[in-house]
Formats: C-alpha cells, sequence, structure tokens
C-alpha cells in the first residue's frame, strides 16, 4: 500500500551502520530514501478509515530492510509467498532481489481477508492510493519468493528469524573526572550576551518559520507566543478532535554536552527535561510516555559500548521511577567519519520525546510573562552544577559537574507544580534548562516584552557565586509566574521554592546578588538573541 518501490533506499539500514568516509557521498548515495509527504498523509488516512472498519488483521511498514524485514515479521508464525514482479515500481531496471529489500519511503505491508479485498480497495482508490496484492500467508512456515513465476527463493522461517549466531559485543565504561571548576568571567553582562547568541540558545523563530505549525488549524499551544509571538515555548499543545477540549502535549530533552562528561547522567537529564517540558505547559507527568533515540559513534569500540550502557541504565532507572513507559525508540548508531589518519565519533547523546495528555486545553498556559502584580518564583534547588552547561561551552571551558537528578524529589516537583497550574494558580511557567535561571528569565521577558527586578541572594547556598546562580543548570527546576499565591504556596508546601521578585514594566531587566546587580537591556538581549540563526 503507498508508495512505489525504487532504487532510493536500498542497503539504508546497513548504512547506518558503517563508518562515513570523504568517499560517502558518492559511494552511498542510493542508501537514502526519497519522501512524499503527500502520499504520506493519503496512506495515513486511508488506512485509518480502512482500521476503523476492521478491514485488515497486521500491519507494518516497509523500514530497514524493506519488504524483506515487513513480510518476514508478519510471516514469521504463519509462512508467506510473494510474488516481487507485481510490486509497484518507479521505474524499470529493478531486479528482484532490489525491490525485496529497497527502503523506498510511504509504503506499508497489510493482511486481507479475501472478503475484505473489494472494500478496502474502495477506500484506497478514494484517497487516491496505490494497492496491490503481491502474496498470501501460508501455514507452511517458510517464505517463498516468485518473480515472473520461477522460484527464486525458499527459506524456512524458523532459519530467517534465528539462524544466525547473536552477536557478541565487549564494553568498557571508562569514568570521566568530575569536579568543582574555578570559573572566572571578565564581564558578566558580556558573557551573559554571549550566551544569549550560543546556537543551541539563540531564537530558532527563523528555522520553526520555514514550517506550518497551523496545520488543520490545531494547535494550540505553539512553538512561539508572546507579545510579539516570537517567545520560545517549552511544548506544543494540540486540540487533535474538534468536539473535545482534551489536547496532547508533545515535547523533548536532550543535552549532548552532559554526554561528554557523564551518559547516565545526561540519559536521566533528557528525560527529566522532557518531563518539565509536558508540565510547563499544563501537560499531566503522570499520564506521560516517551520514546529514546540513541545517538552514538561506533559500538564495535568498548569505550563507546559502555557508553551506550551506561545512558540505557540512566533512562531505566529514570522512567521506572517516573513511571513513564517507552512506547517506541530509535537507535542511530555507527556515527563515525574517517578522514586520512583521524577518526571522529560524535558525543554520546540520547534524544527523549515525551507525549502527554492534557484535560482541558484552556488551561494550558506558555512562558511569557503576563503582570508585574504577579509574584515570580525558582521552582527547586540551585546547586553547583556547571559540568556541561552553556555557560562552560560559550567561555571554552571542560570539567564541572554535570547535573544529578533526585528522582524522587523531581517526581514529586513535577506532580506538584501540574496540579498547580491545573488549579489556574500559575500565569506563566518556563523549565530551567541551557543556559540556568539567566537564560530562562530572559527568554521568558522577551515573550512579555518587559523587564523584571530579580534577587538571587537566597537561591544558592552561602558558598555559591553570582555565575553560579545564574548559569547552574541543576535539574527538576522551573521559574513561574504566580497568578494565586495562597494556592500556589498550599500545592507547593513540600517543594523547595524561592520567591525572587516581580516582572517590571520597563525595558531594564535586573539580577541582584549579595549586593552586587546585573542590567541588561531587552532590546540589546533580543537583538543579540536573534542575531545568529538567520
Amino acid at each position: 500500500v503507498g508508495g512505489r518501490t525504487g532504487k532510493d533506499g536500498i542497503h539504508g539500514a546497513t548504512f547506518s551502520s558503517v563508518s562515513l568516509h570523504d568517499e560517502s557521498e558518492i559511494t552511498s548515495s542510493n542508501a537514502v530514501q526519497i519522501g512524499n509527504a503527500i502520499t504520506e498523509k493519503k496512506v495515513l488516512d486511508a488506512l485509518l478509515e480502512a482500521r476503523d472498519k476492521n478491514l485488515y488483521t497486521a500491519i507494518t511498514d516497509c523500514g530497514a530492510g524493506g519488504l524483506s524485514s515487513a513480510v518476514g515479521e508478519m510471516g514469521e508464525e504463519t509462512g508467506a509467498k510473494v510474488e516481487l514482479s507485481k510490486v509497484p515500481l518507479k521505474y524499470k531496471g529493478l531486479s528482484y532481489s532490489e525491490i525485496w529489500i529497497s527502503e523506498a519511503q510511504e509504503r506499508m505491508v497489510i493482511s486481507i481477508k479475501d472478503e475484505n479485498l473489494e472494500e478496502i480497495k474502495e477506500i484506497f482508490d478514494k484517497y487516491n492510493v496505490e494497492f496491490t496484492v503481491i502474496g498470501d500467508f501460508t501455514d507452511d512456515k517458510k517464505l517463498h519468493l516468485f518473480y515472473k513465476g520461477n522460484n527464486v527463493l525458499e527459506l524456512d522461517m524458523e532459519f530467517l528469524h534465528n539462524g544466525l549466531p547473536k552477536i557478541t559485543k565487549k564494553a568498557k565504561y571508562v569514568p570521566r573526572e568530575q569536579k568543582k571548576e574555578n570559573h572566572t568571567v571578565k564581564n558578566l553582562k558580556d558573557t551573559i550576551l554571549s550566551v544569549l547568541g550560543n546556537w543551541t540558545v539563540a531564537s530558532k523563530e527563523w528555522v520553526i518559520r520555514q514550517y506550518d505549525h497551523e496545520v488543520q488549524g490545531k494547535t494550540v499551544g505553539k512553538p512561539l507566543s508572546g507579545k510579539n509571538y516570537d517567545g520560545h515555548q517549552d511544548a506544543s499543545v494540540l486540540k487533535p478532535l474538534y468536539d473535545s477540549y482534551k489536547g496532547i502535549v508533545v515535547a523533548n530533552g536532550i543535552n549532548v554536552r552532559y554526554g561528554i562528561l557523564d551518559p547516565y547522567k545526561m540519559a536521566q537529564n533528557a528525560i527529566d527535561e522532557a518531563m518539565r517540558n509536558i508540565v510547563s505547559v499544563g501537560g499531566n507527568p503522570e499520564y506521560t510516555a516517551i520514546l529514546d533515540n540513541y545517538c552514538f559513534g561506533n559500538p564495535d569500540r568498548e569505550e563507546i559500548l559502555g557508553d551506550i550502557v551506561m545512558a540505557s541504565k540512566g533512562m531505566y532507572d529514570a522512567a521506572k521511577f517516573f513511571d513513564v513507559p517507552f512506547i517506541s525508540g530509535k537507535d542511530s548508531l555507527y556515527n563515525e567519519f574517517k578522514l586520512k589518519d583521524k577518526t571522529i565519533n560524535i558525543p554520546p547523546t540520547i534524544l527523549i520525546s515525551a507525549i502527554s495528555v492534557i484535560d482541558d486545553i484552556r488551561d494550558t498556559i506558555t512562558s511569557d510573562f503576563k503582570s508585574i502584580e504577579n509574584p515570580v518564583y525558582i521552582v527547586g534547588d540551585t546547586l553547583e552544577e556547571m559540568g556541561g552547561s552553556i555557560l562552560y561551552d560559550t567561555i571554552g571551558m571542560n570539567g564541572g559537574i554535570v547535573p544529578t537528578i533526585n528522582l524522587e524529589r523531581a517526581k514529586h516537583t513535577h506532580i506538584a507544580l501540574y496540579r498547580s497550574i491545573k488549579d489556574g494558580a500559575i500565569a506563566a511557567c518556563h523549565d530551567i534548562s541551557e543556559g540556568g535561571i539567566a537564560i530562562a528569565a530572559i527568554e521568558m521577558a522577551i515573550g512579555g516584552r518587559c523587564g523584571f527586578d530579580f534577587d538571587l541572594s537566597n537561591i544558592v547556598s552561602r558558598n555559591c557565586d553570582f555565575i553560579t546562580a545564574l548559569f547552574s543548570e541543576s535539574a527538576s527546576r522551573y521559574i513561574v509566574e504566580v497568578r494565586n499565591e495562597e494556592r500556589f504556596l498550599k500545592e507547593m508546601k513540600e517543594i523547595p521554592i524561592y520567591k525572587i521578585g516581580y516582572a517590571t514594566k520597563g525595558e531594564t531587566m535586573q539580577f541582584k546578588f549579595r549586593g552586587n546587580s546585573l542590567d541588561l537591556d531587552i532590546k540589546t538581549a533580543i537583538k543579540q538573541w536573534k542575531r545568529e540563526l538567520k
């Protein structure tokens, strides 16, 4: 069902597991699939209608390995017979082996009872989706392939699935030293502006505006909002059903710099960040599911496989404690590039995507400051955890301590803040991640086109400095603008919270710390924030 089969994507799966070199663009160009979004949309709509009418009994996509994987998996317990010459082609010239392993996009394999063939064909015709019967499932537990009537393959399903020996690899984890570093900056104001221009922090508006995030008018919580619709949001909120106010929340969490120092902590921080982003717009942390994407170098190297093991353990421990299930996942391994005598592997990285539910999309909130009358609080403790931080990346420092997550406190914090948002006590919320409190507060002010007057003196221990208060990336923290302080304090009574001040009418953003102060003009900050990526 769906797109036609071509030579694009052949050996795509194996290509993703080999090292790249300066000739890869030429030697492996056909491994890249060519997508077609219009075909994909038509296929999805047709399949959903057929599904609702129970017209097919099983379905899988032609992903890695193409038909070989799709048919092989579906027919494992039964057997299958396929006539490859019936597979619709983009053009002539494909051999039967190329038809069998092509990973061309927008193709699905479904199983249909004979009595449903005519009805399901009418649905596919209605959506202008190609539909072709290429074979049958059998009861002999064998895979039979034919090409123009000739038997080109016969293989036991048992051998296909279990005939090859399992690969055994050796993993060796090499811990990196983590210790407090003595950080100094010459000019704190210039440093904040430099951090605002860091590509990880800088405004992504130019990129976001390249795409349509208003498809079908169902996007309630948009990627950009605020007075000028350019303030970054933590997650997107969708209203999938026209007759219901229940919504879907989608968010992510990732920090590649943490993985360089500690893959275990990196993976846990990715989950915690995804959960914070869900909560920040009103999503329910107790009704959330996640999926992972492994991005690592060559796992044939013992130390890289060791990093993968530690990242996996970190995710397992965090997900089990937060009680969030993994509903899917993906891996992108062998991200290794060879150039003459030099080999480069990407840093250990986990991307976590999260999906949640919001009972009423009218309860969702955004990150931009709303009123100068509402007090602003920090939720969560700020510690001397600067390892892998945006500050260190910006000023060229290495080392430091990667944020450690107190899983029990983090879970209680996420739940309590969610309840406070649902109760209507919060007017604005932003998670604290890359760049720490400094960047989170400035982004909220940019969205609200206002200033602020914040005193950070009491949010850190006595031996911490102004730089730590501004740029620490300790986990499980938020900045919130409180609409109803009484209800907020009641809900958060078991959670560490710190009142830091108020938003202001003017254009000056002021941070105070034990007798010191730092003033920033919002127009200057916006200019720096938007300059790098446009």
